[in-house]
């Protein structure tokens, strides 16, 4: 598995992916025309941009290197040792293979915070799992 820093030549990707788990996992969550106007507001190209620009730092999982990407993630450090995730999605064709664990490893090993915040839908049950 490879973990790589996206950059802008990368939101293609990260829209793609997105879109994909998007309306694979939250319509049963939080309805259709929710996940519509989430996927238009935070997963557009110009937004993923302005958050980039803006110090979030996005990471891709490959599980080969001539693959697409079957996860990302967004951290932000929010002041020294402490970070925030933004965004954490594994394909959901890929969940339950160990991935979420190895890219969150990824994290913990790479950036070694004191603190790290999350926020999950409370009907989220698959990804409140996954962080106990």
């Amino acid at each position: 598995m490879q973990f790589i820093q996206a950059t802008l030549e990368d939101l293609d990707k990260i829209i793609v992916l997105a879109h994909k788990i998007w309306n694979e996992h939250y319509p049963e969550i939080i309805g259709q025309e929710q996940v519509d106007y989430m996927l238009k507001k935070m997963y557009d190209a110009e937004s993923l941009k302005q958050q980039m620009l803006a110090s979030d730092l996005f990471f891709l999982a490959y599980p080969t290197e001539n693959l697409e990407p079957i996860a990302f993630i967004s951290i932000k450090e929010l002041e020294k040792g402490n970070f925030f995730i933004n965004k954490f999605y594994v394909d959901t064709q890929t969940q339950r293979s160990g991935v979420g664990k190895l890219f969150f490893e990824f994290i913990l090993r790479d950036f070694n915070p004191e603190v790290i915040r999350l926020q999950v839908n409370r009907m989220n049950y698959k990804a409140i799992n996954f962080y106990f």
